[in-house]
């Protein structure tokens, strides 16, 4: 049991206002140890900002002329029949291609047949029924690993179908590249790595970066905004829990659904509908 003590003496359960209070300030030093390796804070920081992903997609890719219309963070790709994918951000440059960033700190997160999952499921969500797979436009998935998962020591992993009798590239506008978040070095993908893994604005290289981190941990503005990122998380996470639970009950088929939403403590539209899924 949580206690405080006074004057010597120990003084029951914390308040619920120093409960919060206790909540913010561990918060607080939570987000002081934010990099941009951390999904959570990439996301947040990436968020409709095209500047900052057209300066990272400029580097990794080597396209100093790359322009950004669009970023998108923690999009949804749904497959109603199987897995669906979370995109920690998917962004659109000026010809069309799909872009795809994700962050990994687990090398087991990096897999590559996560690599080829995403692509697969960017594919089946870019044409519209009738039309010609022509119209197919160029993706690339990019992983930003905070570790070298491939182990060779190179700052760019590309990787691209080819014809193995000649080597010749296939050419289908499918593209994956690694990107080693360990690397470092005197060229603008090492002072990038760098800057990624920075927990203080005044230590990064990138004058555009180091202003998007300093405004989510300096401000009281930004620092507002992921107290509260951070607060949605929590409550997802515990949502996400509540429906491991009733899924659990739903499939060992002994359990009224009244029992269900007791237990879980989701609601009963909720509950309802995850039986209907099921039976899909």
């Amino acid at each position: 049991m949580e206690t405080r003590k006074r004057k010597g003496k120990q003084v029951g359960r914390l308040t619920v206002t120093e409960q919060i209070d206790k909540k913010h300030q561990e918060d607080l030093h939570r987000l002081r140890g934010f990099r941009l390796l951390d999904d959570d804070f990439l996301t947040k920081c990436f968020e409709g900002d095209t500047p900052i992903m057209e300066l990272v997609l400029q580097i990794v890719l080597e396209k100093p002329d790359l322009k950004v219309l669009d970023v998108r963070t923690q999009v949804f790709v749904e497959n109603l029949l199987n897995r669906s994918v979370r995109l920690d951000i998917l962004a659109t440059d000026s010809t069309g291609a799909k872009l795809n960033v994700e962050v990994q700190r687990s090398d087991k997160g990096a897999g590559r047949k996560r690599a080829r999952y995403n692509s697969s499921m960017m594919d089946v969500n870019l044409l519209k029924k009738g039309e010609d797979f022509g119209k197919l436009p160029e993706t690339w998935v990019i992983f930003i690993t905070e570790n070298d998962v491939m182990g060779k020591g190179l700052p760019l992993y590309p990787v691209e179908r080819c014809f193995l009798g000649t080597g010749e590239r296939f050419e289908d506008g499918s593209h994956i590249l690694y990107v080693n978040g360990a690397y470092r070095g005197d060229t603008p993908i090492g002072k990038l790595m760098h800057d990624f893994s920075c927990t203080d604005a005044a230590d990064m290289f990138y004058g555009i970066l180091a202003d998007r981190v300093r405004f989510f941990k300096e401000s009281k503005e930004g620092i507002e905004i992921m107290c509260q990122a951070m607060e949605d998380m929590r409550n997802q996470t515990l949502k996400e829990g509540m429906r491991e639970v009733a899924l659990r009950m739903l499939a060992a088929g002994k359990y009224a659904l009244e029992e269900i939403v007791n237990i879980s403590g989701l609601s009963l539209e909720e509950v309802t509908q995850l039986k209907a899924d099921r039976s899909v």
